[in-house]
């Protein structure tokens, strides 16, 4: 069942008002500060560039990548794709093993609309300045049927590129072939229930971890060769629109990212971390941070900056449902 705009802008109100301050301080969070950035829908830590993660918008931006300074903020480079023709609804990026960018256009808002997607693959630039890089444009289809996803997920070691479809009931964890084809269709075929409503996913830098996170909760897995085995919820912060996930370069860390013009980054301790505050990930409780490290609720509120986020999360979310409903 579609949440109503106003059930979901009432709900983005109560996330704002609960939301901290965010330090521009690396792994440690940032706000992503250039102003074209306004639909950060997707995330992922550079491989070859430490400190930089990789963004996009959401729907029609068009066929770009940006990359974050998470010292700054800033973006030092911009990605033009060429290849690819026009970009439908880009809702995720990866890091493959071989170093490359995958980029997910595989939203689908009306939960059916196109009989199939996309998955655009390139290098990660060795030098960061703003240049057009050719991408390799991949048809993917889903066994059961047209669907709408938002998280796609290269596994470290094997390169195996997986989508989790976004469904409000919980939905599942799709698994594509072996190797993609860049001139047959790739088939998707479903492996494992996820009981959430994803809007984002990351493996972690080893492999042995799955984390994929919602507007407002997060479920931690082990891998298990595929097999994956809830290990409990995550310590998700609460952010005005829970978009998207990435595991740091090291693994310590999950990064969450929202939308929404100078968005926040918000760091979490990864399950099984040794970082100061570091918990494993709990069966009960709520799924967001209740206190401890890693950039949860733990840091004080601004009061003033609250009241602009607020405004901002419900206005901003409120229209954008109105516009996809």
């Amino acid at each position: 069942m579609r949440r109503s705009p106003s059930f979901l802008a009432g709900a983005l109100l109560v996330v704002a008002l609960a939301a901290p301050a965010v330090a521009d301080s690396g792994d440690d969070g940032f706000t992503i500060k250039d102003p074209r950035i306004t639909e950060s829908s997707g995330l992922a830590a550079s491989h070859a560039h430490p400190g930089i993660y990789w963004t996009h918008n959401d729907s029609d931006d068009g066929a770009y990548l940006y990359a974050v300074d998470s010292s700054t903020g800033k973006t030092v480079a911009t990605i033009t794709m060429t290849g690819v023709g026009a970009p439908r609804d880009v809702e995720a990026i990866s890091i493959g093993p071989d170093g490359d960018l995958y980029v997910g256009d595989i939203g689908d808002n009306l939960g059916g609309k196109w009989s199939y997607v996309w998955i655009y693959k390139l290098p990660e630039p060795k030098v960061l300045k703003d240049q057009t890089i050719h991408a390799t444009q991949y048809v993917v289809k889903y066994a059961d049927g047209p669907r709408n996803a938002e998280a796609l997920m290269v596994h470290p070691k094997t390169g195996r590129v997986y989508i989790a479809d976004k469904d409000e009931d919980g939905g599942h964890l799709y698994e594509g072939p072996a190797q993609l084809s860049s001139t047959g269709t790739n088939i998707f075929k479903p492996v494992a229930t996820i009981d959430l409503w994803v809007t984002d996913g990351a493996f972690s830098p080893d492999g042995k971890q799955l984390a994929v996170r919602g507007y407002f909760g997060g479920i931690a897995y082990t891998w298990n060769g595929g097999k994956i085995k809830r290990q409990g919820r995550l310590n998700v912060p609460l952010q005005g629109q829970g978009e998207s996930i990435t595991y740091s370069a090291d693994g310590s860390k999950l990064m969450y990212g929202s939308e929404g013009a100078d968005s926040g980054v918000q760091p979490e301790n990864a399950p099984g971390s040794s970082g100061s505050g570091s918990k494993s990930p709990s069966e009960g409780g709520g799924s967001a941070s209740g206190s401890g490290g890693g950039g949860g609720m733990s840091g004080g509120l601004k009061v003033g900056a609250i009241a602009v986020a607020a405004a901002f999360a419900v206005l901003f979310g409120f229209r954008r449902l109105l516009r996809r409903n």
